[in-house]
């Protein structure tokens, strides 16, 4: 219960540090994406904080705590009836800072914690990255950087690029790794937008987990195609409605090594979630 004390103090630090923060939000999300032998339930909740620290610089703190549920078919994965829930804590500190009217920079780290049920020191990694941003001409703009994401499962170092372009003042696009986007608003209130993304999750295991493999780890990895829609119910309330599919979906047991012991193979699956926002 210490520990876990302690940890959980290293992720809310930051956060207990700002007042009186001029943008706060706050939001919880519910997702579910059936596969062919395992079902899978993610409930999300987040809270972010922004803070311009003057008219070129801005700081950013996000805490997600996600918990994800696996439901399998009993008589494939007969093993693994106890791995149930997988949870995951993130505290993104993210630092902007525009040189010029043309040119902006952006560094993050992201202290992560992934367990089973039993949170310790040894389920804490460290994510991050540093991008820079070049405003080509009104409509274009740049983006490269480099990351150390869980994208593909275990934490690794990716690169960051994308290519923003204004359209109009109610359509963007974003083209991309690991996000592509295109966003369509028709009025204040509504926002749609067609997304494309490389994400993953990196947990530990409970040592005194009873598996016929031996395993210490888990990871899971896809790239999800999808719908959203916002819906700005009022002043500080939103909705948002998300339908897609999840292609080339990974769920992988790893040794200490980070070796694969076992591929469950789940399959692709459609995904559907629902959530809700507060923001002022």
């Amino acid at each position: 219960m210490r520990v876990r004390f302690l940890i959980c103090s290293v992720f809310s630090i930051s956060l207990f540090g700002l007042h009186a923060q001029e943008n706060f939000s706050a939001s919880v999300d519910i997702k579910t994406e059936p596969t062919d032998k395992i079902d899978f339930t993610e409930t999300n909740i987040g809270l972010t904080y922004n803070k311009k620290i003057n008219d070129n610089s801005q700081f950013t703190n996000k805490l997600d705590y996600s918990s994800l549920k696996m439901n399998y078919d009993s008589n494939e994965y007969e093993f693994v009836t106890d791995l149930n829930r997988l949870n995951l804590i993130q505290n993104k500190i993210e630092f902007s800072h525009e040189m010029s009217n043309q040119f902006k920079w952006t560094l993050s780290v992201t202290p992560t914690a992934g367990f089973e049920q039993h949170l310790d020191w040894k389920d804490v990694y460290v994510l991050g990255s540093i991008a820079a941003k070049k405003q080509i001409n009104s409509s274009i703009a740049l983006e490269v950087g480099a990351a150390r994401t869980t994208i593909f499962g275990a934490p690794q170092f990716t690169p960051i690029v994308s290519l923003d372009y204004t359209i109009n003042e109610n359509a963007g696009l974003k083209i991309g790794f690991p996000n592509s986007k295109i966003s369509y608003s028709n009025n204040p209130r509504n926002a749609f937008s067609l997304t494309n993304q490389f994400n993953g999750s990196y947990y530990h295991l409970d040592s005194n987990k009873d598996l016929s493999v031996s395993a210490s780890k888990a990871v899971l990895s896809q790239m999800t195609t999808a719908i959203e829609y916002e819906r700005n119910v009022d002043k500080n309330w939103f909705l948002n409605f998300k339908a897609g599919y999840d292609f080339n979906k990974k769920y992988k047991l790893l040794n200490d090594s980070n070796n694969n012991v076992y591929d469950f193979k789940t399959g692709n699956g459609y995904v559907l979630g629902i959530g809700i926002k507060y923001k002022q």
